[in-house]
């Protein structure tokens, strides 16, 4: 029987009863329970931590995000834990919908009001849906064809004969003639991935705008076979100037066949499944804002491999990669985001921040100095009630300095830029959301 489970990061998961509406706690049957521990072993070899068990019965979800589908039906649809006032399902699904996008640069549609009414709808049929809008736009632009060379024995002679097969033919055939020629047909790579992806989604889909949809593109491409070897034919995808206007549907196709997610489930079971590490997203989503930002003659680096932490004879071992590296003539600063609640309210206890982020920042200002010049180091947090504020500066001495500043997910800004130095444009850097 299928069931659909909606909680939050770091949720617990038991077989025991559980009241409803809670999105920290949640029941699932005792063969998810199970399937769900198998998936959690084979994730730990590979340094994952999906999940934790809390003895026979509980299951402690850990910081990824996304939908997975167990195969005795249970949909567990995993939110993002931001937001504690007001509808946190409808404005967490909203904040992951637009993570994702900035992660895989994913172009979101212009959609109508009525189609913003879809929204509450899961995170998979979201997608499910993005994919069948492109492929929609798409068809009624036009499909790309290709010729195909073929090959075939004929009654009459069509195209170019084929001398070699034709001096092959039994005397009792010399009526046949074996001829190649060119079908314009559109059965090419980037088109039978489609088609395979437009099948899958029609099959699992159910929101009736959705099936709707499927169903009539499903009609138009009846003819067009689906592709059998995915890897081989993401390969042969062109991105040449003639299939430019293929490029904003390739990011969907890849999500819907699981080609492209930063963690997918890997195995007999053809479940959905789209997880994805939340640390990663909110990295990528505070790059994107902040090189929109940027005041002019600012670079900004991601993940630069710049230094490393010693050197071992001939050659230097344990690189060190922050997430960000902003550089002027004058000033660098090394900026590092971690997706953790620290509280502002709470300086006994060093505002719930961890020792061994700042041995790390610590590392990256001794080794990415400029020319002598001290960096000025950041560490980024997700704006929350706790953090509202810049907290006041960390000093490690001779000069080496440490900012933990908010960042606004929904504003899509840095706060308190300013005290830090950091080079970005507009007004709204230094404002708080009440």
């Amino acid at each position: 029987m299928s069931m659909n489970v909606i909680v939050r990061e770091y949720a617990r998961l038991t077989t025991a009863p559980v009241p409803p509406g809670n999105l920290d706690c949640a029941h699932i049957s005792e063969t998810a329970f199970d399937w769900l521990c198998d998936l959690s072993a084979s994730f730990n070899p590979g340094g994952a931590t999906l999940l934790q068990v809390e003895g026979r019965k509980s299951l402690k979800w850990d910081s990824y995000v996304g939908v997975i589908e167990t195969p005795c039906g249970t949909r567990l649809e995993i939110l993002p834990k931001h937001f504690e006032q007001g509808d946190c399902v409808l404005k967490s699904r909203t904040l992951l919908r637009k993570l994702i996008q900035a992660a895989l640069f994913l172009k979101p549609r212009q959609v109508s009001v009525t189609a913003l009414e879809l929204f509450d709808a899961p995170l998979t049929e979201w997608v499910m849906g993005q994919y069948l809008n492109e492929l929609d736009a798409l068809v009624k632009r036009g499909i790309r064809f290709d010729y195909t060379r073929v090959e075939e024995e004929r009654p009459f002679l069509r195209g170019q004969l084929n001398v070699v097969a034709q001096l092959r033919q039994p005397p009792g055939r010399l009526h046949q003639f074996q001829v190649r020629h060119d079908v314009y047909l559109p059965d090419r790579a980037e088109n039978r991935l489609l088609k395979l992806a437009l099948e899958q989604v029609a099959k699992v889909t159910q929101l009736p705008a959705n099936w709707r949809l499927a169903n009539e593109l499903r009609a138009l491409l009846a003819e067009l076979p689906a592709s059998r070897h995915i890897s081989q034919d993401f390969r042969l995808w062109s991105r040449d100037r003639l299939m430019a206007h293929y490029g904003a549907i390739r990011p969907w196709c890849e999500l819907v066949l699981n080609q492209q997610m930063p963690v997918a489930v890997q195995g007999t079971w053809q479940g959905v499944s789209l997880l994805f590490p939340m640390e990663r997203l909110f990295e990528s989503y505070v790059q994107q804002s902040l090189g929109k930002q940027l005041r002019p003659g600012v670079e900004l680096i991601a993940q630069t491999s710049q230094a490393e932490l010693c050197r071992h004879g001939d050659r230097g071992i344990f690189r060190l990669k922050p997430d960000l590296l902003m550089e002027t003539a004058e000033q660098r600063w090394v900026l590092d985001t971690k997706w953790k609640r620290i509280d502002q309210r709470n300086a006994e206890q060093n505002y719930n921040l961890s020792q061994s982020d700042f041995y790390q920042l610590f590392a990256y200002g001794h080794k990415y100095r400029n020319g002598g010049r001290v960096p000025r180091l950041v560490l980024i947090y997700p704006y929350w009630a706790g953090l509202q504020r810049a907290l006041p500066m960390f000093d490690y001495g001779d000069g080496l300095q440490l900012w933990a500043l908010p960042f606004d997910l929904e504003g899509e800004c840095l706060l308190d830029a300013e005290v830090a130095g950091v080079p970005l444009e507009g007004e709204t850097l230094g404002t708080v959301r009440t």
